[in-house]
């Protein structure tokens, strides 16, 4: 089961890295319910080991394309943010460390993982992942647009994908499209 959640993971976070087209040093934020990956429901049975199996492939997948990974605690700590320190070298960071039922099993595995991890409150990320309904869009950049996935579910948890885009302001989309092509 562990290497079927590593591919989907994996799979999920490289379609949406390609589709949102995220550059290196770019950070894709990921909020993902262990719980929910095992068929339960959000923050009532907290799975270290199925969040490493998540987690892995989420790494392999970012870490091919030069991006960063944020790691969204849960609702117990805030939905907090763990994260590499070089990736955010100006925030502001605070003092928690994860745990697996006071900031979940997936924030936890990346503290672990992370060379230099750091914990913030808030970051502005390029897309996100959200595995199991964590409601990861309070730390996307404005404009955030859904990305459609091949794969809506890790294990048995709903995926919903998003990207970001630059706001539009002043003139018309018709003028901003004519000035892409």
């Amino acid at each position: 089961m562990n290497e079927e959640l590593t591919a989907q993971a994996y799979s999920a976070a490289a379609e949406l890295c390609e589709k949102a087209k995220l550059k290196k040093g770019q950070i894709l934020v990921v909020g993902c319910s262990s719980s929910e990956v095992c068929g339960d429901r959000i923050g009532t049975n907290s799975s270290l080991e199925t969040a490493e199996a998540v987690f892995a492939g989420i790494e392999k997948a970012v870490k091919e394309r030069g991006v960063y990974l944020a790691a969204q605690c849960c609702e117990h700590l805030n939905r907090a943010l763990i994260v590499e320190r070089e990736a955010v070298p100006a925030a502001e960071i605070v003092n928690v460390v994860p745990q697996p039922k006071a900031g979940g099993s997936f924030a936890t595995t990346a503290y672990r993982r992370f060379r230099d991890p750091v914990a913030l409150e808030e970051i502005r990320a390029d897309a996100g992942l959200d595995i199991g309904d964590t409601f990861i869009g309070m730390h996307l950049k404005k404009v955030a647009v859904p990305v459609r996935l091949e794969n809506h579910a890790i294990g048995l948890a709903h995926v919903t994908a998003a990207r970001v885009r630059p706001k539009f302001i002043g003139g018309s989309r018709a003028v901003y499209d004519e000035k892409l092509k």
